[in-house]
């Protein structure tokens, strides 16, 4: 579904070019228009009544994409090591078991996606952190390790959705 909400979306995929400038002006404007975008185009598709699965969908995969080629930039510069970036993907990893699990069960349909509290701040500490990065920042381990504190808190936040909304149908009692 083509909206303003969703083309504000797509937009921070072709702003996670501008890392390959090696200008840090560039860089934070890409990651400052990307924060904007994300924190705007749910409001406006909320506010427009243009919500969409689609919408749902398309929004953490450009913050995944936006993110994931700035960690590949920097780790091709040497800013970042192999395991900080993977921290700081962690969360991603969750995700993706959740999804299979969906998947697998045969509820991917069933599910509604939404955003999280845990995504929403694992997020705001990925532009953070790319921001510090930018500036010649560097961050101690524990910034890191709470991206794998995230991952798993986002993980048990979905399953106690799930629970709730009974996608999981309850043990047998024998």
């Amino acid at each position: 579904m083509v909206s303003i909400s969703n083309s504000l979306t797509f937009l921070r995929a072709p702003l996670a070019f501008l890392f390959l400038a090696e200008n840090p002006t560039y860089r934070l404007i890409a990651i400052v228009l990307a924060m904007m975008t994300d924190s705007i185009d749910g409001y406006l598709a909320r506010l427009w009544r243009s919500t969409s699965r689609f919408g749902a969908i398309l929004d953490p995969l450009m913050d995944k994409f936006f993110v994931l080629f700035a960690l590949a930039v920097f780790l091709h510069e040497g800013r970042l090591e192999l395991w900080q970036a993977l921290a700081m993907i962690s969360r991603d990893f969750f995700l993706c078991a959740f999804g299979m699990y969906l998947a697998l069960s045969g509820q991917w349909h069933a599910f509604e996606c939404q955003a999280i509290r845990w995504g929403k701040i694992s997020t705001a500490l990925q532009f953070f952190i790319l921001f510090g990065l930018t500036l010649g920042y560097s961050f101690s381990w524990q910034f890191y390790a709470l991206f794998i504190l995230f991952g798993i808190l986002a993980f048990v936040e979905l399953c106690q959705l799930i629970k709730r909304r009974s996608l999981i149908p309850p043990l047998s009692r024998k």
